[in-house]
């Protein structure tokens, strides 16, 4: 008897698209997903629409990996509904995982950057002042898109999810293992993050010896110096965020010769991840042996020299933080 394919689904809310892309990067290794999988679902790569979806039966799709994060009412919806119809959500990249770079826009609301966007950006030509509506008559009718919302959303925030798989993009041996490892039917349990449980730091080549000591008096942003390839970046007073990040992805960006930017996600037992990064470098800041002797301006001086830490430390975690957003009052 011919086993039953599984039915996988595929769905893109508020991202660059990146993960999507990141689903074709696993080549060759997609003809066995097409062996083992039908895909019912793929707005991107095919002509489906979502009346299609709401008339599958409950928990039709086997498994569905839902990258974006949660940004409009379009987007929570079809969370919801994807959730209705599927046995495993998966939230696949950062910007779900985690709410990502959308989600440093927390740090604002709605109208805010509506003003940004469509009223006081020196590129954008709106005399009128015109701004999204939810519904508008033109004279064909009404049209109605979705609410733009203040606060962005990871995933799970809106809806249960069972597992995770980070990166911004997923790395293609992160998606590999995940397809392998629902076809194998070797899945962890609930919850899990799809990915090792080691640090970036665990896997980069440029890691210091634990007898080194390192200690940073200067912070530089990456394009003010030129770092020796050789060395770890942390050092050279490049602020990377390998020791709070969890790895998977073979230090690509440091083999690169470009500082970790925090898209694994926080380490396990770790969930504060730009926490846990501010406290690896207040223990490397300093001016010298003696810190007792600091004084006040002294720290003032050294912290200053980070040049936005929010966008720093908190990159692609936000929204899913203990911060989660900027309070807004009224």
């Amino acid at each position: 008897m011919t086993k039953e394919k599984l039915k996988f689904a595929f769905y893109w809310a508020a991202s660059c698209g990146g993960c999507e892309i990141a689903v074709l990067d696993i080549n060759e290794k997609i003809l066995d997903v097409v062996q083992m999988a039908d895909i019912v679902f793929w707005p991107v790569a095919m002509d489906i629409k979502y009346k299609d979806v709401e008339n599958m039966p409950d928990k039709y799709i086997d498994v569905c990996f839902f990258n974006g994060a949660i940004r409009t009412e379009e987007n929570e919806e079809m969370a919801k509904l994807l959730r209705q119809k599927s046995k495993i959500l998966i939230a696949y990249g950062a910007c779900s995982h985690l709410g990502g770079i959308p989600g440093l826009a927390n740090v604002a609301n709605r109208e805010e950057v509506f003003e940004k966007a469509y009223l006081k950006n020196v590129s954008t030509v709106n005399p009128d002042g015109v701004t999204p509506k939810t519904r508008a008559k033109v004279k064909e009718g009404e049209l109605e898109i979705p609410e733009f919302y203040d606060t962005v959303k990871a995933l799970d925030q809106t809806v249960d999810v069972d597992y995770y798989v980070p990166g911004c993009p997923p790395q293609v041996e992160l998606t590999i293992n995940a397809i392998e490892t629902i076809a194998k039917g070797e899945l962890p349990p609930k919850g899990s993050v799809l990915a090792p449980l080691k640090s970036v730091c665990d896997e980069c080549p440029l890691n210091p010896t634990k007898t080194d000591k390192i200690q940073i008096s200067e912070i530089h942003r990456i394009y003010e110096i030129i770092p020796d390839p050789s060395k770890c970046f942390l050092p050279q007073g490049v602020i990377c965020m390998g020791p709070a990040t969890r790895g998977g992805c073979n230090a690509r960006c440091i083999n690169a010769d470009m500082p970790c930017t925090g898209c694994g996600g926080p380490c396990p037992n770790s969930p504060e991840q730009g926490a846990a990064m501010i406290g690896a470098l207040a223990s490397l800041l300093g001016l010298g042996e003696e810190k007792e002797k600091y004084t006040e301006a002294d720290i003032e001086k050294l912290v200053a020299q980070i040049k936005d830490p929010l966008g720093t430390f908190y990159m692609y975690s936000l929204p899913s933080s203990v911060l989660r957003r900027r309070v807004m009052k009224k």
